[in-house]
């Protein structure tokens, strides 16, 4: 038998020989964000922090009546407030559904539905592509079936739910499908529409049911940057929406958006939610700072500001399409949508080559993505400008050009 401390270390030496170990990095206070998922800038921006320390200072004084700084335990113990409580309320009737509930993360909140809501019998079937937390919660789900559909189309979703339908003689159960609006990698969206459509015209009884998750999507994308799912007006086809807190709301947490039945199931049944410690009361106000922002229209010009980025940075993709040998180098991308593929052999040393010029992308590879889609991740944001991006792209010209000459030798 392996002594324990030698199989953690020859799994890390397994990993380092594939190029595969992951380490945290620190980011030069100087460097170019090119890589979180801070799209709308905001957890730089001198209006959240100064709205943020208003509401922060309005709450803890005086002294002697403010709430705890911590929590204290789970919401079903001694964690809950009536400030979550109102907090839920007002975030629900802002993305227009009946209910909500608060997760520590979108992880916790992905993994919490998808364990405990279907039940023995049911299906779920998911994107390819969808995230790990979903991935997670249906491991330890009680669902009959994890069927998966090739990503983002709607002709393979059809096969799966019309052999799911017509060919198990024992089915009758619900079937739970799976997507995300903007997925995180790829920077695509999903057709929500012909999936609603598809949806109502396989399952006349209702007993299909349409989980989103908004969390790439969240300040991005709808009115005030309320999401996919609101911009489309959708939102009454759609079972349970997940927007999160920590990506352009700077923030952290989410909250699923349901009816009140199933918000109550929950409580009762998810067990990231029962069994870990409640956010913070600070980490409350946050959130409903933000979204405050969000509601009054204060961040309807980042929105803008980011979509202008996206346009310039695409028209400089397209340039660049124009003089590098796509063998080299590929540049995908999706309409409106702030996240980038940057194709390459070598994802690593076209990011570090980056990196080494203060411009911060990362490189994504298997098992994050599919073997053979590997690649540097480009997100951009509203604070960015021009004279930036025009950087990234001169510095990922310079590279393809060197790869280029090597190629020829």
């Amino acid at each position: 038998m392996v002594p324990l401390r030698q199989a953690f270390q020859q799994a890390l030496d397994h990993r380092q020989a594939r190029s595969a170990r992951r380490r945290l990095t620190v980011l030069p206070a100087d460097a170019v964000d090119f890589s979180s998922n801070d799209f709308l800038s905001l957890s730089r921006s001198s209006l959240l922090k100064s709205q943020y320390l208003q509401d922060l200072n309005a709450c803890y004084h005086p002294p002697n009546k403010a709430p705890p700084l911590g929590s204290g335990g789970s919401r079903l113990l001694d964690g809950n407030s009536e400030y979550a409580e109102q907090l839920e309320q007002f975030i629900a009737e802002f993305h227009n559904a009946p209910a909500g509930l608060l997760f520590n993360s979108g992880f916790d909140a992905n993994a919490g539905v998808f364990s405990c809501l279907p039940q023995p019998g049911d299906t779920i079937v998911y994107d390819e592509l969808i995230h790990a937390s979903v991935h997670e919660g249906m491991r330890l789900s009680r669902a009959d079936k994890k069927l998966a559909f090739r990503h983002n189309s709607v002709d393979d979703l059809e096969r799966v739910l019309l052999d799911l339908v017509e060919n198990d003689s024992k089915f009758g159960h619900n079937v739970f499908i799976a997507v995300e609006t903007l997925y995180s990698m790829d920077g695509d969206i999903a057709p929500l529409h012909k999936i609603i459509q598809l949806i109502h015209g396989l399952f006349p009884k209702r007993n299909a049911y349409l989980v989103v998750d908004e969390a790439h999507a969240t300040g991005v994308f709808g009115r005030n940057g309320a999401g996919v799912v609101q911009e489309l007006g959708v939102q009454e086809d759609v079972f349970i929406r997940i927007h999160t807190f920590g990506k352009s709301l700077a923030s952290q947490g989410a909250i699923v958006l349901c009816d009140a039945l199933t918000r109550e199931y929950l409580i009762n049944y998810a067990r990231s939610l029962i069994y870990t410690t409640a956010m913070s009361h600070p980490a409350l106000i946050a959130i409903r700072t933000a979204y405050e922002l969000m509601c009054k229209g204060k961040t309807q010009s980042l929105q803008s500001n980011l979509q202008l980025n996206i346009s310039y940075f695409r028209s400089r993709c397209d340039e660049l399409s124009g003089t590098i040998d796509k063998a080299i180098l590929q540049t995908d991308y999706h309409d409106r949508s702030p996240i980038f593929s940057v194709r390459s052999r070598k994802p690593r040393e076209l990011a570090q080559y980056c990196q080494q010029r203060g411009l911060v992308v990362r490189p994504i590879m298997a098992p994050t993505v599919p073997l053979g889609q590997e690649r540097v991740r480009v997100c951009l944001h509203a604070g960015n400008t021009r004279q930036e991006i025009d950087r990234l792209v001169d510095a990922i010209s310079q590279w393809a050009t060197v790869q280029s000459e090597r190629s020829r030798l």
